[in-house]
Formats: structure tokens, sequence, C-alpha cells
């Protein structure tokens, strides 16, 4: 299992803002999750949320991406467990905003929880985020032994 956050250049003001999405690899077709600005614009989508809206791998039209930072095995695991829990529990799958957020960079700060991995170009990422209480006690961190 490997999650990978990754980000591209938006277009026009790339230089200074970038999308941020997530990418899950399990054995079979990686699977890509981010919000984009159209809801229901392709791939599975519950509002802005989509799943496979592009390749994996693909830019947003300025260029290539490039990973951020690559999770393995149980943190990738627990970070995969709360993006298949996002269709019903991400707070605003239904709502797009470029500025202040919630955006594609606020969706994935809330899955991995740690604004700090993400650049300063990752408009959004300091929307203010919250999880429900089932999803709490979800830790990227292994359990203290």
């Amino acid at each position: 299992m490997e999650l990978e956050l990754r980000a591209a250049r938006i277009p026009i003001i790339g230089h200074i803002v970038h999308h941020y999405w997530l990418v899950v690899v399990d054995g079979g077709d990686p699977a890509r999750w981010e919000v984009w600005q159209h809801a229901d614009a392709g791939g599975e989508s519950w509002g802005h949320l989509h799943r496979n809206l592009m390749e994996f791998d693909r830019g947003v039209g300025n260029g290539p991406s490039w990973v951020v930072r690559t999770w393995h095995d149980e943190p990738a695991s627990v970070l995969a467990a709360r993006l298949g829990l996002a269709p019903v529990s991400y707070p605003w799958r239904h709502r797009y905003l470029l500025w202040p957020g919630p955006n594609s960079n606020t969706f994935a700060r809330w899955v991995i929880d740690d604004a700090a991995v993400m650049g300063w170009q990752a408009l959004g990422k300091r929307y203010p985020v919250w999880r429900p209480k089932r999803l709490r006690g979800i830790s990227v961190s292994p359990p203290a032994r």
C-alpha cells in the first residue's frame, strides 16, 4: 500500500498557486482523489469530491505533476481509510471556493492532517478543518507500544 500527495501548477497563476491531490496505489490501478472546482465533472463524484477525474499523474493545465510526499504501509492504509470515508464524511464536498477555501488543498489537508507538508502555494490549506468524531481517532502515527 502506498499513498502519494501530488501537486501541479494551475493555469495562469501557477507560479503562486498549486493544486494538490492524493493517489492510492494498492496493487491495481492508482486511484486519484481530489476536489475540483466543478461539481460532478467526471469519474466518480460526490459533489466537488472526485475519484479518478483524470489520470493519477496528469497535471491540471500548466505542466506536469510531481510527488510531494509518499506514505507506505500502515500510515498509507490509515490515510486510504480516511479517503474511503470521504464521500460521506468530508464536510465540504458540495462547496468550493478558490479563496479562502474550501478547495482542493483544503481536502488534501483534511486527509493528511498536516498543512506543513504542503507548500506555501497551497491556497486553502489553512481553511479550518474538522473531522467527524468517528474519524478523529484515525491517526497516521503508529500506535504506542
